[in-house]
């Protein structure tokens, strides 16, 4: 169950405790084919399929990360002080078009979540590649070995006695 079907959870069957106690198997067979809400007296508890729990707690955690990755990246935009302790701040070496394109690939990962059932791996990964990325360009060492002189040696078309 992707996040987008998360308002079908609420279209359950309402069961009561007795008729569980009565009947478990009749209950759980509905179960598996949608939500089932149990109530006894004010209480109501759900009963689905591990998988789809599994799916929303994912999907809850995973719209935080997403939440907190564009609210730094939007934050870093309106020229806000980010730290690098921050678990984004890794985002304050891009500049404002870097960062205006980490939204836009971010926002458009995220609207996939209810046509593709790959979308929170291709944001893990997005996300991922985008902070290798900020590690890269703020390593000195690699700042030092893009910017060195090589010395290259260009090389000589190679002759068609030399193969052997």
């Amino acid at each position: 169950m992707v996040l987008g079907n998360f308002g079908n959870i609420y279209s359950d069957e309402l069961i009561t405790a007795t008729e569980l106690n009565r009947q478990p198997g009749r209950v759980l067979d509905k179960a598996l084919e949608r939500p089932v809400t149990i109530t006894r007296n004010d209480q109501s508890f759900a009963l689905l399929r591990r998988e789809q729990v599994t799916s929303l707690v994912k999907a809850a955690t995973q719209s935080k990360t997403v939440f907190e990755a564009l609210t730094v990246a939007f934050s870093l935009l309106l020229r806000k002080e980010i730290g690098f302790e921050h678990s984004y701040g890794w985002l304050s070496v891009f500049d404002s078009d870097e960062l205006q394109e980490f939204i836009n690939e971010l926002s458009e990962a995220f609207r996939l979540i209810d046509s593709s059932t790959t979308a929170w791996e291709m944001i893990d990964a997005l996300i991922h590649e985008w902070h290798e990325s900020a590690i890269a360009y703020s390593s000195p060492e690699l700042a030092a070995a893009f910017s060195a002189e090589i010395d290259e040696v260009a090389l000589t078309k190679p002759s068609a006695e030399s193969a052997v």
